[in-house]
């Protein structure tokens, strides 16, 4: 089965993305291999699942910080 097939079936869950982002707070090139080994899926999906993360109830009742911080920057992305 291709990564493709395999990322469809595959979603991380809020509190995983959140955690993730927490250990990896900036983007840099490396951040972007780390999101393909870990979740098998581009940084531009990374993103979009981690916006929602930061949304949901379970994200902001597993890492309340980080969600917040995230939800903030798409509000405000120039502070």
């Amino acid at each position: 089965m291709s990564v493709v097939g395999w990322s469809m079936w595959f979603m991380p869950t809020p509190a995983e993305l959140l955690a993730f982002e927490g250990e990896w707070p900036r983007w840099s090139g490396r951040k972007d291999e780390a999101i393909r080994a870990t979740f098998h899926i581009p940084p531009a999906r990374y993103f979009v699942l981690l916006h929602r993360a930061a949304e949901s109830m379970e994200g902001q009742a597993a890492e309340p910080v980080v969600a917040h911080r995230i939800s903030r920057d798409l509000i405000n992305p120039k502070r």
